[in-house]
C-alpha cells in the first residue's frame, strides 16, 4: 500500500505542476499578443485608413523614400509627380501620407 500511495501522490504533485507549465505557456502567449501582434495590426489598420483618405495633390513619401505629391490615383496604383513633367507609378501599398514637418523655433 505505501508504494501505492506514493505513486498516487508523485501523479498528482506531476499534474499540478503540468498545469502550472500549461498556464505559463498561455499567460506567455497573451503577453505576445497584447504586446507584439495586437499593435502592429492597430498599426497597419491605421495605415490602411490613411492611404484611402489620399487624394490628388496630397504630398507622399514612397518606401524607397521619393518624395512628391499624388498626380492619379487607380485601383492598386498611385501616379507621383516627383519633379515638373516626371511622373512614376508606384503600388499603392508602398506610399505613406507625408507628416508635415513642424517650424523650427
Amino acid at each position: 500500500m505505501n508504494i501505492l500511495n506514493a505513486i498516487l501522490l508523485q501523479a498528482q504533485g506531476g499534474q499540478g505542476s503540468s498545469w502550472t507549465g500549461m498556464l505559463m505557456i498561455v499567460a506567455m502567449i497573451a503577453i505576445f499578443y497584447f504586446f507584439m501582434i495586437r499593435p502592429q495590426q492597430k498599426k497597419q489598420k491605421e495605415i490602411k485608413k490613411q492611404r484611402d483618405a489620399m487624394t490628388n495633390g496630397d504630398r507622399v513619401v514612397t518606401a524607397g523614400g521619393i518624395h512628391g505629391r499624388i498626380k492619379e490615383i487607380k485601383e492598386n496604383t498611385i501616379m507621383i509627380e516627383i519633379a515638373p513633367s516626371v511622373s512614376i507609378k508606384v503600388d499603392k501599398n508602398s506610399v505613406y501620407p507625408m507628416v508635415e514637418e513642424q517650424p523650427k523655433k
